[in-house]
């Protein structure tokens, strides 16, 4: 069945919007796939990427997974029948996946957070995390450990194209030594 860009070979993902702040302050342990409901002008919203999870956050009530907070920008195209930007918005999961989120938000320190909102063969999904809240040493410890990496991806990548600040021990066989 093709999806609702009639075309049914597509399997490209486009990337919308990203919640680069939820992999900032929380540990993400398990991440879900969610389709999620959009009238018609915020589907065409969405295309256009006026999208923010930034502030976004998810909350399960009677059984349904909703999403809260989060920003779709009002298309500009769509006269009297528009949407209000910050409405909740219902997701789709299964219910034994609802269920699993359910139990361990239950859990001290644990939520859900949207991560990421994407075009997956035309329709609009949504990838979720299960997340337990950092503290602030442990940012500390997650910033250190990147820039210690980008260091060393640095120095690597440096020493592979020979360019090693002339510490090589090689570099001066062929001057004269007699200076």
């Amino acid at each position: 069945m093709a999806g609702p860009s009639g075309d049914g070979d597509s399997k490209t993902v486009k990337t919308i919007a990203t919640n680069r702040k939820a992999r900032h302050d929380y540990f993400i342990e398990k991440t879900f796939e969610a389709g999620i409901v959009l009238t018609g002008s915020e589907i065409k919203s969405v295309r256009a990427s006026h999208v923010s999870l930034q502030e976004g956050y998810i909350t399960i009530d009677r059984g349904e997974a909703w999403l809260v907070g989060a920003h779709i920008g009002v298309y500009s195209h769509a006269g009297y029948a528009g949407h209000e930007p910050d409405r909740r918005r219902k997701l789709l999961l299964h219910a034994r996946q609802i269920e699993e989120m359910a139990v361990e938000v239950d859990r001290k320190g644990h939520t859900v957070v949207p991560l990421r909102l994407y075009l997956k063969e035309g329709w609009a999904k949504l990838e979720l995390g299960l997340a337990k809240g950092k503290r602030q040493f442990d940012k500390r410890e997650t910033v250190k450990e990147r820039d210690m990496k980008r260091d060393m991806d640095r120095e690597l990548a440096r020493r592979s194209k020979g360019r090693d600040g002339g510490r090589s021990e090689g570099r001066d066989r062929g001057r004269d030594k007699r200076l």
